[in-house]
């Protein structure tokens, strides 16, 4: 599973699960949308550190490879 799919399921996992309590808990809708986002950007950023990297590491990756191999497109003309 690629880096960025795991942590996207996570924060949004993490993000449910504290909307449905505070929802139980009889908090408005709205604030509780709210206080979850927050949770879920505090929990992912303490916890998630590792997989969080690894998304960056992704990204650099994608960045540093060039978008068109000049081999090929030598070799297609």
């Amino acid at each position: 599973m690629k880096p960025w799919v795991a942590y996207t399921l996570v924060r949004v996992g993490v993000f449910a699960v504290a909307l449905a309590v505070l929802m139980l808990v009889g908090i408005e809708w709205w604030l509780a949308a709210i206080l979850a986002a927050v949770i879920g950007f505090c929990v992912s950023y303490i916890f998630f550190g590792k997989l969080r990297d690894a998304v960056n590491r992704d990204i650099a990756e994608r960045r540093a490879s060039p978008a068109v191999d000049v081999d090929a497109s030598v070799e297609d003309r």
